[in-house]
């Protein structure tokens, strides 16, 4: 059997550790710098990340979310150290706005689950961060500095990490190859344009994101902001427009 988790050197101090026997795919990213290094996203918690952690790296680590929905958290538990942004607080606070037994079939849902795996056990990560972002703030690793971005639309706290230094852009929900989610009530088309109109304007060679193919090209986020303004001009930027299919990708209004 397939191991729960894969991983893959991206540098020689960045891996992606991505778990492909569940459909939707999810990568999380660990940055090493001098001093500490940052884990983007830990993941549906069904393994223990921590463990694939260890053999890459021996330094500090501080986990940090893209946002605080269950399949980008549920690893947060192995890391006392971790980071959220404020709009997404209550989330981790048992006020998250889909009951336990939503998110359990969702992680069972097109899912190769590992032997001896009881998901009536599954619970949603709750926690209180060491550090509450905001958006704007630089974490700086020792020789490596990475910016957190508010980019809400998929949520509202939603988060991109952009490296300047070596022009890469971590998206987590905003941007991926398959069809992006923005119909819950917890979306919000008209932030999701406004996220997508910022990260465009960033000078991004890399674009890694939290799902599905690794192969991004940089200008998605591009073709991605140009669809959705032409939805706006249409009327179409709203809940319940439908699914819009473009190339290689879509949205979910």
């Amino acid at each position: 059997m397939r191991p729960w988790f894969t991983n893959e050197s991206l540098a020689p101090d960045t891996w992606v550790i991505s778990e492909y026997r569940h459909w939707e795919e999810t990568h999380c990213y660990l940055l090493a710098g001098e001093d500490r290094a940052l884990l983007i996203d830990t993941g549906l918690g069904i393994c223990n990340i921590y463990e694939e952690v260890r053999r890459l790296t021996d330094k500090p680590v501080t986990a940090i979310a893209t946002h605080i929905h269950w399949d980008h958290i549920g690893g947060h538990k192995y890391f006392p150290d971790f980071y959220a942004h404020e709009a997404e607080l209550p989330w981790l606070q048992g006020r998250f706005p889909l009951s336990i037994e939503t998110v359990r079939e969702m992680v069972l849902d097109r899912c190769d689950p590992p032997e001896g795996f009881d998901v009536s056990q599954y619970k949603m990560f709750q926690g209180v961060p060491t550090r509450v972002l905001r958006g704007g703030e630089v974490l700086d690793l020792g020789g490596r500095r990475v910016e957190a971005l508010h980019t809400p639309g998929h949520s509202p706290g939603h988060l991109c990490f952009w490296e300047a230094d070596r022009g890469e852009l971590y998206t987590g929900d905003l941007i991926y190859l398959d069809t992006l989610f923005a119909y819950y009530p917890s979306t919000d088309p008209e932030a999701y344009l406004a996220s997508l109109e910022r990260v465009a304007a960033l000078p991004a060679r890399r674009v890694f994101p939290a799902h599905h193919s690794l192969e991004v090209p940089p200008e998605l986020p591009a073709r991605m902001r140009d669809a959705l303004r032409q939805l706006k001009r249409e009327g179409k930027l709203h809940h319940g427009a439908g699914v819009f299919q473009y190339d290689g990708w879509g949205i979910w209004l």
